[in-house]
């Protein structure tokens, strides 16, 4: 027996009064003894049932800018885990908390969309909502409860569905599969046909299933700076590929999708906070590989800030994610408002 699944059986004991804590809470919502807290808008929520790596960033991102693209006016809800402070590059305003991502979201939806950061995302709503705000999107929302939503979308990584299959501390699981009956839609990232993993996810909901992939959206070039799009021969490097996310796996096998040449992978754990140690671990580690240049996901950049890499390049993806049938999708997400709301919504 490897040490791995050792130290997983001692876990299983917090596992199971973690498993029963979590039904008690999501049973107590249920029956109304624990109450949730209604925005005065629409509010479509965006989660999932393991610890990260699922996409929904991505898909936080794609939401958004359909409303904003309707014309509709449109926040988005997000806790800021692990946020530090930042000045403004230009020295200029007051420093402000920001988490990875964050800047993620506002690199891609600009000022067209409002970004609430904050543990209590009814209070942050309620100061989007004074702003003219009245579609919310709510990142990370499955298993936050004490917040009323009109449409669950719950993300299933193909690659990883049940995060190993034991709920935290043993796995990577937040909350049993039982819980995906409170799910209004299902998407399936990273796949496009998944035919035995929509027979299992049909033993816990009838909630209708979609399909999502990632895309590269476009290869920047950070360090040297100043930072700017990369060449058709930067795109032929030999690359390190690294990452600080929740399913590190799942970003390495994007990388091949998009015929990257990597020599070498490297996963930290999510959120990780680099420091000048780990930069000249990963120079060392991609001179010993023969690479000529480092790659990460947008989510690192803020979490390598201040770091700067002496002897490769380094390189960020821009990645969206894109439903397979997005019209459809769009269908199933404004069906579920209108079954909790009725149909003057």
């Amino acid at each position: 027996m490897t040490v791995q699944r050792r130290v997983r059986r001692l876990l299983l004991p917090l596992a199971w009064i973690y498993g029963a804590a979590v039904r008690v809470r999501a049973w107590l919502y249920r029956v109304g003894w624990r109450r949730q807290r209604r925005l005065p808008g629409m509010v479509v929520s965006v989660g999932n049932l393991t610890l990260g790596g699922t996409g929904k960033t991505p898909m936080v991102i794609w939401l958004a800018d359909q409303l904003a693209r309707a014309g509709e006016p449109v926040g988005v809800l997000t806790r800021g885990y692990r946020s530090v402070l930042i000045a403004p590059a230009d020295g200029s305003g007051t420093p402000r908390q920001v988490s990875d991502e964050t800047l993620v979201l506002e690199s891609h939806l600009g000022d067209r969309v409002r970004i609430g950061v904050g543990a209590d995302r009814y209070r942050t709503g309620c100061a989007l909502a004074a702003e003219g705000v009245r579609w919310f999107v709510l990142d990370d929302g499955f298993q936050h409860l004490a917040l009323a939503r009109d449409a669950d979308l719950v993300l299933v990584d193909a690659t990883d569905p049940f995060g190993g299959g034991a709920l935290l501390p043993a796995g990577r699981l937040r909350e049993p599969p039982a819980a995906l009956a409170r799910a209004d839609v299902i998407v399936i990232t990273r796949s496009e046909g998944a035919p035995e993993l929509e027979a299992r996810l049909r033993r816990y909901s009838r909630a209708p299933i979609f399909y999502a992939r990632t895309r590269l959206a476009g290869l920047l070039r950070l360090q040297p700076e100043p930072a700017q799009p990369a060449t058709a021969d930067d795109e032929r490097r030999a690359f390190v590929a690294f990452c600080a996310t929740g399913n590190p796996a799942a970003f390495f096998a994007d990388l091949e999708r998009w015929k990257f040449r990597t020599v070498g992978r490297v996963s930290f754990p999510d959120h990780f906070r680099f420091g000048l140690r780990q930069v000249r671990e990963l120079e060392a580690f991609a001179a010993a590989r023969g690479a000529s240049a480092l790659v990460c996901t947008e989510k690192d950049i803020l979490n390598l800030a201040g770091l700067r890499f002496e002897q490769f390049p380094l390189f960020v993806c821009r990645i969206v994610m894109e439903p397979t049938e997005p019209a459809a999708l769009w269908q199933a997400i404004l069906g579920a408002i209108e079954r909790r709301r009725g149909a003057g919504a």
